[in-house]
């Protein structure tokens, strides 16, 4: 049986984009399998605009967004599928008609309660076990990438070597 090189993880920084979407990959379908063994009757990428609903109140489909960092037409989708579950309601903004509320129901509410209180601490101490023995902290990397990205992308820095 022959093994096959990783080509992606060999090449270190020149494909670190790609290795970090498998990595977030990975972790996305490890995390559904343990929300979906459950039985929580969301998606995992579901979880997060949940969650920021419960930690902000009721958001703007553009806050949401910008609170996640993920795409309106994206947000729009999934808060459309958590509606028609019964987990999310909107309502037209009191001040603008234009833009719309996205809130939890009663319902949305009790799910994200059943959420924190057995769920998401399970994924977050399985997260943590696996970064834990990790030369500083997984989080304090990926935010000094991110930090690193928003003070001059990789074309910025390309530009500047040559």
């Amino acid at each position: 049986m022959s093994m096959v090189e990783d080509v992606v993880k060999s090449l270190g920084f020149l494909c670190l984009g790609t290795r970090m979407k498998r990595i977030g990959e990975r972790l996305q379908a490890d995390t559904q399998a343990i929300v979906d063994a459950m039985d929580l009757p969301v998606g995992a990428g579901q979880c997060p605009m949940l969650a920021a609903i419960d930690r902000l109140g009721p958001l703007t489909i553009g806050d949401l967004a910008e609170a996640l960092g993920i795409t309106q037409p994206a947000i729009t989708r999934s808060v459309n599928q958590l509606v028609d579950l019964g987990y999310l309601a909107v309502k037209p903004d009191e001040d603008d008609q234009r833009r719309k509320i996205v809130d939890l129901t009663e319902s949305g509410r009790d799910l994200v309660e059943h959420a924190k209180a057995g769920i998401w601490p399970r994924i977050e101490d399985a997260v943590r076990d696996l970064c834990g023995d990790l030369p500083g902290t997984l989080l304090e990397q990926l935010a000094a990438i991110e930090d690193g990205l928003a003070t001059r992308s990789l074309k910025q820095r390309s530009d500047d070597r040559s």
